[in-house]
């Protein structure tokens, strides 16, 4: 395999961001489309103060779905209209169509993310559901985003729990970059890691060390700060890169598993993410003082240490096993951990890492407790 890295055309982050999206749109093509989630059209447009009829900029609602159907919809009127540069403004689900629609018409794309909750919106591929909403597939795209705009006023003004969300998808990437590069295993890309998305990996982990705690704070209070500003990098460009160009491990894959309870439904991505997380943290056998610092960090900016912090309240073995089953299917990236990884070692793995929660929490509880902090070193 040769080395592969992908990464956006553009990336653009700051306060008021979104003012750039016309002279992005013009610099791409002459007849451009914005799809945006009814919410993004209701307050997102309106409050950055662009004028799109003065440039006969149209827009699209999105209706709800990344379906077939709707990208049959939307296909049609790329070609009606003749667009010729494709934007995405909204949450995932909006900003997935409007990649898969502009690949399919061969035509760029550009994503304005209104939430970092994800790491998805730099990336090259996309999940598509069918109109229930029901999962289908995974979609690689010929390219990434030409462009990636993030309006960090607007990230700031969305609920915290987005962006502490978004902090347990980007607390996976460096771990799961580590265990490719050590097997040798390939990315998302269908390579090898190059040492660039390596090293970005490993920004994320230290940047979400260093910040996570007073992003959370600054959210809270819907302000823009540098460590809100370096957070939001961190969970859609440094873990955007780093997942795609070093590639996925143990905490996708107990993450993919967890969606096998009904009970874990309700809980996001990076939720259920940061606890596969710590299970994979047992399953490679960590050691306690690496465990230590991300349990700590998990549990400052209040992400699950626990089943129960992911509505699992009462789960036997047979059922934790039908979660460890299908993490360990034949296609999942668990397998790039080392050795040989079966569903017995992963529900061992996920019941020591709740046992780990728990008995964190009790110790808390009684005023003993450890924290997280920048000058903790960085796991090798």
């Amino acid at each position: 395999m040769f080395n592969k890295a992908v990464f956006p055309g553009k990336y653009i982050q700051g306060v008021g961001a979104s003012s750039a999206l016309p002279a992005l749109i013009e610099l791409f093509g002459r007849r451009g489309l914005i799809l945006a989630s009814p919410a993004a059209n209701r307050k997102i447009i309106p409050g950055c103060g662009i004028d799109l009829k003065a440039r006969s900029i149209p827009v699209e609602l999105f209706r709800g779905e990344c379906c077939e159907k709707e990208l049959t919809r939307l296909a049609a009127v790329i070609k009606v209209k003749k667009v010729d540069v494709l934007a995405g403004m909204g949450g995932g689900k909006a900003i997935d169509t409007a990649k898969i629609a502009a690949d399919r018409a061969g035509i760029p794309v550009i994503v304005i993310p209104t939430i970092a909750s994800t790491d998805a919106p730099c990336s090259g591929c996309a999940v598509l559901y069918s109109e229930d909403g029901v999962f289908d597939s995974v979609l690689y795209q010929k390219t990434n985003p030409a462009a990636v705009l993030v309006d960090v006023g607007v990230i700031a003004a969305a609920p915290v729990r987005f962006l502490v969300s978004g902090m347990g998808d980007a607390l996976a990437t460096w771990f799961e970059a580590r265990s490719c590069h050590r097997t040798q295993s390939k990315n998302e890309c269908g390579g090898l890691s190059t040492m660039a998305g390596l090293h970005l990996a490993r920004l994320c982990y230290a940047t979400l060390l260093k910040d996570g705690a007073a992003a959370k704070i600054a959210c809270e209070q819907h302000v823009v700060t540098p460590a809100l500003e370096h957070i939001v990098e961190a969970n859609i460009l440094l873990s955007g890169i780093g997942f795609e160009s070093s590639g996925l491990a143990a905490a996708h894959s107990i993450h993919n598993g967890l969606t096998a309870l009904k009970a874990t439904h309700s809980f996001y991505h990076g939720e259920k993410v940061a606890f596969g997380v710590l299970a994979g943290l047992q399953l490679a056998g960590a050691s306690p003082a690496e465990s230590s610092v991300v349990y700590s960090f998990c549990e400052e900016v209040g992400l699950p240490t626990t089943l129960a912090d992911i509505g699992v309240q009462k789960c036997g073995r047979e059922e934790l096993m039908k979660v460890a089953e299908k993490a360990c299917a034949a296609n999942e990236g668990i397998h790039h951990e080392a050795g040989k990884i079966t569903s017995e070692k992963v529900l061992h793995a996920i019941i020591a890492a709740n046992a780990m929660g728990v008995s964190r929490k009790k110790q808390r509880a009684h005023g003993v407790n450890g924290k997280a902090g920048s000058s903790v070193a960085l796991p090798g």
